[in-house]
């Protein structure tokens, strides 16, 4: 069967301290640091005996994970397997690149985003476009928070035109229309992100086609509905699997209502769901008609 696992270990620790940010507030110590490795490595042993299924991974950890080794290895071995049709990491893009040089370039994608104020605009640039020198699959977006529009225009003329700038709209935040219409000028897919989708009772290929995996194997739909379906490692998971209707009021995280049937994102992101990477780039400014 074709799977999309998004997992999320128990590693919570950060680089960075972005304030908007509600992760990374703890220090790992070298006991949860060595518990997030065995639980990821448990993961990537689970994932290459899969070979009867079609998988596809997008690692979402609450801290950066390309600073750990272990990351970089589970990244790169799993892009060599056969059945992994896509893996793919949220990173801030801190860490080394050079470690992509063994990893399979058809399979593994990054996907980016940019804190300005947490590290230099040059030196993220520098890795954006060793990136695309690289050849990797990526998006970089940006927060959209006020002040950082400034850093995100800078950021879109400066990208390769063919590498997709994604706004996630920010947590709390209102947006007039006069703002709205700023940030749809550099991601003209900004109105799916600007407000919370609807969602009770619609139908989402969460708990069919793609489940949420922590560091101890549960399996969940998604991140955000704590109901388990089952474990990992014992298989119990795969007979819960089902068309099932959304549980929540609301949904308004990209990782989350891409999910949705009733939106048209597969077809958006065809070939790029996990990394966030449209079918057909939109050019900035470019107005599309949403559904």
């Amino acid at each position: 069967m074709d799977l999309t696992l998004l997992y999320r270990g128990p590693l919570a620790s950060c680089d960075y301290d972005c304030p908007y940010c509600p992760f990374a507030k703890r220090r790992d110590t070298g006991e949860q640091l060595r518990a997030d490795r065995a639980a990821l490595e448990r993961f990537t042993h689970w994932a290459g005996q899969q070979t009867g299924d079609r998988l596809s991974i997008l690692f979402t950890p609450w801290g950066e994970g390309l600073v750990r080794s272990w990351y970089r290895d589970a990244l790169t071995g799993l892009s060599l397997m056969p059945h992994v049709r896509r893996v793919a990491i949220q990173t801030n893009l801190s860490g080394r690149t050079g470690w992509l040089a063994g990893a399979d370039l058809d399979t593994l994608a990054l996907w980016c985003t940019y804190h300005p104020g947490q590290t230099p605009y040059d030196r993220f640039l520098a890795k954006c476009r060793d990136l695309a020198a690289r050849g990797v699959r990526f998006s970089v977006g940006v927060v959209g928070r006020p002040e950082h529009l400034d850093a995100a225009r800078r950021l879109r003329a400066d990208l390769p035109d063919h590498v997709y700038l994604w706004i996630n709209a920010a947590e709390g935040h209102t947006y007039t229309d006069e703002e709205a219409g700023r940030w749809t000028d550099l991601d003209p897919l900004f109105p799916y992100s600007r407000h919370p989708h609807a969602s009770a009772g619609l139908p989402c290929r969460t708990g069919e086609s793609v489940v949420s995996v922590d560091g101890e194997g549960t399996v969940r739909r998604c991140h955000f509905v704590p109901a388990p379906l089952g474990n990992l490692y014992d298989g119990g998971f795969r007979a819960a699997l089902r068309p099932r209707p959304c549980p929540l009021a609301a949904c308004d995280c990209h990782i989350g209502y891409v999910h949705l049937n009733t939106l048209p994102l597969y077809d958006v992101f065809a070939g790029g769901v996990l990394e966030r990477i449209p079918a057909t780039v939109p050019a900035p400014g470019e107005r599309l008609t949403l559904v």
